[in-house]
């Protein structure tokens, strides 16, 4: 069973893999990421793990039984309680439930690791997997997103309090 773990540094070659291997199945439901991002793979990781360091952002990912990312699972801009989710799961191993119950267990830690209580997420109306995982996992939709918060598609933010 894939482990979920603080992303560090030492991550680096396995996260740019699996954003390298996935690239175009990621594209076909969100917004290319762009050469740019991969020509700046290692500045871009610098930044995250320095966002990361002072609070505001925790990334995850998830590893597997070979230390391969399978997933990467992030909570951004982490203010007042309450923080963005976005993630994103390998093509070889989605479809399994996997990103949901990642999802569930990053709302489990959530509160006693970061101090929240709130998690969003938006989703494209065409994501249909994604609204089914975040549904799955206990968040509810709670308005539209612009589609400036997705690259440029409509869609629907949701939400899931994280405390009774």
């Amino acid at each position: 069973m894939p482990e979920l773990q603080l992303l560090r540094a030492g991550h680096a070659p396995a996260v740019l893999a699996f954003e390298l291997d996935n690239r175009a199945y990621f594209a076909a439901s969100v917004s290319d990421r762009g050469d740019d991002y991969f020509d700046e793979f290692t500045e871009r990781l610098h930044a995250l793990l320095a966002e990361q360091q002072a609070g505001v952002c925790a990334f995850y990912v998830l590893v597997d039984e070979h230390d391969a990312v399978v997933g990467r699972f992030n909570l951004y801009d982490i203010e007042n309680h309450s923080a963005d989710l976005g993630y994103r799961v390998a093509q070889q191993v989605s479809g399994r439930g996997l990103a949901t119950a990642t999802v569930r267990e990053l709302c489990g830690l959530a509160p006693a690791e970061h101090g929240l209580r709130t998690l969003r997420a938006a989703s494209a109306h065409e994501n249909v997997a994604s609204q089914k995982v975040l549904t799955r996992a206990g968040f509810r939709p709670v308005g539209p997103a612009a589609p400036a918060d997705l690259g440029g598609k409509p869609g629907t933010w949701f939400q899931r309090d994280l405390l009774p």
